[in-house]
């Protein structure tokens, strides 16, 4: 299904489109592109892959014509475009919208028009029972998504899904980089509550689940992976331990925006989750506008299960936070510095 086939990444120059670039690049695709707006990232990822079936596009998922004119020819696409820092969304709101919701309007509407054959999108933990303006701005990603998904009739060519992941450990912005840092040049690890748990992913972890998506998805699903948690306490702990260190640790308090844990799946939507092993997979609400069925006829339906959380999802200790955070590469590299 790949062979001579074009994949296109928008904010292919980020963590994630990096990952997906190195595990695609030899698979039969004709064309991958990647397309973001910046340049250096753009040159440097050329520079490092120079690899001819690899196209790189400038341009700004704001602005529909730009989306539009990359999108020509194009199979298959990962949404993975966004702003996604908890802060800086909480003090320029207006820019999570015009990025993370209005972009990717843009984004799913010219693949419809484009008729590309699958579409996912790339969602966060933080889409759920959101209290930030990055998670609230994911969440309606999630819902245009579905709703366009839920208007495409029988004879549509596009597919179109997402994926929800937790924390994605080493990529930009995440805790280990700074903890990893703070321990080289022995300074204190600042730690935001010493009792916030998060998921633990690995780039390759969020690579496998897009794939999975890529290659499973009806129409309107969201997938999402089991994945273990820590406390951000014993993620220090077990950094410090890794790196023979005895620098302190400080508890400078939490962040805009930040929650004591996540949740990947609502209760809502576990009830009706499908259970694959490594997986959930939450088919689309198919239901229409008719809201006969409630306040007429009735239909009872009650919600048992509890939601998914990283607070109610295996736990790991310091050990086991070790064995996981050592297979990391900057954990690797770093230490041989």
């Amino acid at each position: 299904m790949l062979k001579d086939k074009t994949l296109m990444i928008t904010g292919g120059t980020g963590s994630f489109g990096n990952a997906v670039l190195k595990f695609f690049l030899d698979t039969d695709f004709g064309e991958i592109r990647i397309f973001s707006r910046d340049e250096k990232k753009q040159d440097d990822m050329r520079r490092r892959i120079n690899n001819d079936k690899v196209k790189f596009y400038i341009g700004d998922i704001r602005n529909y014509d730009s989306i539009s004119e990359a999108m020509k020819g194009v199979n298959y696409l990962f949404h993975a475009a966004a702003l996604k820092q908890v802060p800086s969304c909480e003090f320029y709101p207006m820019e999570a919208v015009r990025t993370n919701i209005l972009g990717a309007e843009n984004v799913l509407n010219s693949a419809v028009q484009c008729g590309v054959e699958k579409v996912v999108v790339l969602s966060t933990d933080k889409a759920v029972y959101p209290i930030n303006a990055m998670g609230i701005s994911k969440a309606m990603m999630e819902r245009l998504m579905i709703a366009k998904a839920r208007m495409q009739d029988k004879k549509s060519t596009t597919v179109l899904c997402a994926t929800r992941y937790g924390n994605v450990m080493a990529s930009r912005g995440s805790v280990i980089p700074l903890f990893i840092n703070q321990i080289k040049t022995n300074k204190d690890i600042t730690i935001t509550d010493p009792e916030m748990t998060r998921f633990l992913m690995s780039l390759d972890d969020s690579v496998d689940l897009v794939t999975y998506a890529f290659l499973n998805a009806n129409q309107g699903d969201i997938f999402v992976q089991k994945s273990p948690a820590s406390t951000i306490f014993d993620l220090a702990e077990a950094l410090k331990k890794i790196f023979s260190s005895n620098v302190k640790t400080k508890i400078i308090g939490t962040r805009h925006g930040e929650k004591l844990y996540e949740s990947l799946l609502s209760r809502e939507e576990k009830s009706k989750a499908i259970d694959l092993d490594r997986y959930y997979q939450v088919p689309m609400d198919s239901r229409g506008l008719n809201y006969d069925n409630f306040f007429l006829d009735g239909k009872p339906e009650i919600i048992l299960s509890d939601d998914y959380t990283s607070h109610n999802t295996d736990r790991l200790n310091i050990d086991e936070v070790i064995k996981l955070v050592s297979k990391l590469d900057i954990v690797k590299e770093a230490l041989n510095d």
